[in-house]
C-alpha cells in the first residue's frame, strides 16, 4: 500500500511541482500523485507569481504535510538518507544547500520573464538585461560545480541540486537560450532523464488552461 500523496499541480506550467516530484522519484519514494486544478484560485495565483506563498508540491507521508519544496528535499534525505540528495562530504553539503537555497529564493527575473511552459517553443526569443544577469549567474553555478566535481551532474552524481534547477533547463530550452558546451551538454543529461521524459509526456497531454502564458512573447 502506498503511503505518501505528492500534491502537485500542472505539469506543463508548475516549476515547483517538478521539484517536488524530481526529489520524491529520485529519493526512491513509492507515492500516489494527488492534483490540484489549474482553475483553483490559490493555484493559478500560484503559477501567474501573483501568490506570495507556493504550497504546491505538498508531500503527505506518515501523517505529516510538508509543502515547501527545500524542506521535502531535506524531509526525503532524511528518510532515505541512502538515495544521495545531499552528498556526503560535510563542505559539499554545504556548497549544494547554498546553491539550492539560492535557486529557492532567487532568479526573480528569470521567473516573471521566462515562466515555465514546456509546450512552448520560443526560437529567437529575446532575453532582457534583468533575466540575463540571472542566466550568468546560474550558468556560472552551473560551471564551478562542473570544473569541483568533474560531472555528469551539478555534485558529479545525482543530488537535489539537479532536481532544484531542472525547471531551468526547461525554460532554457523553452526560450531557446544560447549555452556554452558544457552548460548546454549538462541540459541534454537533464532533459534524457527517464523522469524527466515521462514528466514532459504527461505535460504534453494537458490541455492550455493559462491563456496568459500561451500569448507570443
Amino acid at each position: 500500500m502506498t503511503e505518501a500523496i505528492l500534491t502537485i499541480s500542472s505539469k506543463n506550467y508548475s516549476s515547483w511541482s517538478l521539484r517536488g516530484w524530481l526529489l520524491c522519484r529520485m529519493a526512491g519514494l513509492e507515492f500516489v500523485e494527488e492534483v490540484v486544478p489549474v482553475d483553483d484560485p490559490a493555484n493559478r495565483a500560484e503559477l501567474l507569481l501573483l501568490s506570495p506563498s507556493i504550497l504546491v508540491p505538498c508531500l503527505t507521508h506518515e501523517g505529516t504535510r510538508i509543502w515547501d519544496t527545500l524542506a521535502i528535499a531535506e524531509y526525503l534525505n532524511e528518510i532515505k538518507p541512502t538515495a544521495g540528495l545531499l552528498p556526503k562530504n560535510r563542505a559539499t553539503r554545504a556548497r549544494c544547500r547554498s546553491i539550492c537555497g539560492e535557486m529557492h529564493s532567487g532568479f526573480s527575473n528569470l521567473r516573471s520573464a521566462l515562466p515555465m511552459n514546456l509546450k512552448a517553443r520560443r526560437r529567437g526569443f529575446k532575453v532582457w538585461s534583468g533575466a540575463q544577469a540571472d542566466i550568468d549567474r546560474i550558468t556560472r553555478i552551473w560551471r564551478e560545480c562542473f570544473a569541483a566535481h568533474q560531472g555528469p551532474y551539478l555534485f558529479g552524481t545525482l543530488t537535489m541540486a539537479d532536481a532544484m534547477y531542472a525547471p531551468v533547463v526547461t525554460r532554457f530550452l523553452t526560450y531557446d537560450v544560447q549555452l556554452d558546451g558544457d552548460c548546454a551538454a549538462y541540459c541534454k543529461r537533464i532533459m534524457a532523464l527517464p523522469e524527466m521524459i515521462e514528466w514532459c509526456k504527461a505535460a504534453m497531454v494537458e490541455p492550455d488552461e493559462l491563456e496568459e502564458l500561451e500569448m507570443e512573447f
